[in-house]
């Protein structure tokens, strides 16, 4: 089958124009072409086809049979192409978006802070964060990405360990001055038995209430009651509650960064690894998802986890 040139694209163009024209002088001035040029490109088009386009009168130009045909089926794939180049051209302006389900904690204390940088490094990029409940619900498909909060190993098809996590016992600067022992014999059961233990009663499905405070006194091999104090199903709320003077929470060293800092919360204690971490659930695999998983990655040690 003969085809035509990519060379004679372009004469196909100034064909469509000139089958708007009764005549080659009106075609050539709305082409801003010379009659010459208009009336060259014609013939070698012509030439190519092996028919006839337009027949040529003392009046002016008409349409042959066969260049009505082929004016029609011209028209109709040049009216696809543009169509095709408007919708693409809406996609490059439209806003891609990224629905990210996590945690209140996670959102508010390590990645709320953190977000300007996404927006500098990715404006085109909408961010729409669902951080409804304590805990995430990774069985359902409403959300691109999500990070939950769980105990190793999480198995899950989709899921990745984004970082791990450490837990620290932390309280008021007043808190520590009201119970020196901390800082002389901080490893006393019996001393251990006068404070206020603040827990996070939710840190995963099905985890006990008192799991992070019984984890940690296994660790440091204390015998302690546990299962006392105050019960939050938010760890930001226990770490709030200890920086009021409440008592003592166990935070995440994810989530206490600026505290530490500014020393709004202080321990004396070094962290410990919390056999749990953040993981990445990937339900959509794009561009946009793409661009913000590997941003995630990036902030892994430039954050809390830089004191460890």
């Amino acid at each position: 089958m003969q085809t035509i040139k990519s060379n004679h694209l372009g004469a196909l163009l100034t064909f469509t124009e000139m089958a708007k024209h009764t005549s080659l002088t009106s075609a050539a001035k709305a082409l801003c072409l010379t009659t010459g040029a208009v009336s060259q490109q014609l013939l070698q088009l012509e030439q190519q086809l092996g028919f006839s386009l337009f027949e040529r009168h003392s009046r002016g130009i008409r349409l042959t049979e066969k260049g009505k045909q082929l004016l029609q089926s011209v028209s109709f794939h040049l009216g696809e192409i543009d169509a095709e180049i408007t919708v693409l051209q809406q996609l490059q302006g439209k806003k891609q978006e990224v629905r990210l389900k996590l945690t209140p904690s996670f959102a508010f204390k390590w990645l709320v802070p953190k977000l300007d940088s996404f927006h500098q490094q990715f404006p085109e990029i909408q961010i729409q964060i669902f951080a409804e409940g304590a805990l995430v619900n990774s069985d359902t498909r409403d959300f691109d990405l999500a990070i939950d909060y769980r105990q190793h190993p999480y198995r899950h098809p989709n899921a990745e360990l984004l970082l791990d996590e450490y837990l620290l016992p932390v309280m008021s600067p007043k808190y520590l001055a009201k119970h020196h022992w901390l800082l002389d014999d901080p490893y006393s059961s019996e001393h251990w038995q006068s404070v206020t233990l603040l827990h996070d009663a939710m840190p995963w499905e099905s985890a006990a209430r008192d799991h992070e405070w019984r984890y940690w006194a296994l660790e440091q091999g204390l015998e302690m009651p546990t299962d006392k104090g105050h019960f939050f199903n938010r760890t930001d709320m226990a770490m709030s509650a200890a920086e009021a003077g409440v008592g003592i929470a166990m935070s995440r060293m994810a989530l206490i960064d600026d505290e530490l800092d500014t020393e709004r919360l202080v321990s004396p204690f070094a962290p410990i690894k919390a056999n749990a971490g953040y993981y990445l659930i990937n339900t959509t695999q794009n561009e946009s998802t793409a661009c913000c998983v590997g941003w995630l990655r990036g902030q892994i040690g430039e954050g809390p986890s830089k004191r460890l």
